[in-house]
Formats: C-alpha cells, structure tokens, sequence
C-alpha cells in the first residue's frame, strides 16, 4: 500500500513521540500490505475498527494513540486523516473529521 501524507506522521511523531516505535512499525507493515477489501485489513489486524468502507482506525502502542485513516483498496493508497490521544479520539467524530494539511517548518 502506499501511504499518502507522510509529512503529516512525522508531525504527528514530534507530537507524540512517545508512539514513534508503534506508529513506525505500523507503518512498515502497511507499506507491506496489499489489501483489497476491508476484510483483508480485519484479517492483519483485528482490533482495527473499520468504520466506513473506507475509513479505518488503528490502535497504536496498546491502544494509547488512535490512527485514522482513508483507505483507497482499488488504487492500494492509506491516506492519514488524524492520529492522536485515545481521549482525543473520544471526543471527535471520526467518520465526519477532515484531514488537516501538516503545519510547514
């Protein structure tokens, strides 16, 4: 898979840097991948909650920080919504959030 807006996870991992060796094997993983259908991501990860058919949240480093992404199966693209707190989380909507462009440095 190729993952869009990698700019905006290494944003995130100076936010958070507490979840950069979770967040980085998250993501070796996901390059790995070949998904096809939402099925095929339940199958690799399970605690993941796919919310709409194309978007899927991940649990990282045990369930602290919560990863939203958009998933294209058919171009094979995971593009990073928001990544944050598990509080964080429980306080959006998650099928409605937009994505926000990283901040430029």
């Amino acid at each position: 898979m190729r993952i869009i807006a990698v700019k905006t996870l290494r944003n995130y991992l100076e936010e958070f840097p507490k979840a950069e060796q979770a967040l980085l094997s998250w993501y070796e993983e996901v390059e790995y991948a070949n998904w096809n259908h939402p099925n095929e991501l339940k199958a690799q990860y399970r605690n993941a909650s796919v919310l709409t058919n194309k978007r899927t949240v991940f649990n990282i480093h045990g369930n602290t920080y919560r990863l939203l992404v958009d998933i294209e199966f058919r171009l094979k693209i995971v593009f990073i919504v928001w990544f944050g707190t598990h509080e964080q989380y429980d306080k959006m909507d998650a099928k409605t959030i937009s994505y926000v462009k990283a901040r430029k440095k």
